[in-house]
């Protein structure tokens, strides 16, 4: 278990973590080029109302809370991690999921260019609402 000190550093981190990150997501991106990337998130992702793949489905991700939809079972880890999916918050989870939340079950190398993601983020803004 983790100490209150140990807690409160891991919660820190995340902080500026997401403040980084949002700068990055904020950029603007490229929505063409993010549907290309998108190719990749399709295999396990919808971004269709109520279709669950093997990953929740990412319609209207934007503001919701992580871990919520009713019809889809997410790691505790997720459920716990207090995340509102905005720009930030998804820049810094695609980056390295697991590094932002330990012991989810999204196994996902990460994608470590910001361009990449500010492009994917972009999509996802137009495609999945």
């Amino acid at each position: 278990m983790m100490t209150d000190l140990a807690m409160r550093g891991r919660m820190l981190l995340w902080t500026v973590a997401l403040v980084t990150a949002a700068g990055a997501a904020r950029a603007g991106g490229d929505a063409a080029r993010g549907e290309k990337l998108y190719e990749d998130c399709a295999a396990c992702h919808s971004i269709e109302r109520g279709v669950n793949g093997v990953g929740p489905t990412l319609y209207g991700i934007f503001g919701r809370k992580a871990g919520e939809l009713d019809d889809y079972r997410y790691s505790p880890a997720l459920k716990r991690s207090g995340i509102i999916w905005t720009e930030g918050t998804l820049d810094t989870f695609i980056a390295d999921s697991q590094a932002t939340v330990p012991a989810n079950r999204m196994p996902y190398a990460g994608m470590p260019n910001a361009a990449d993601r500010g492009d994917l983020i972009a999509y996802l803004q137009k495609a999945s609402k």
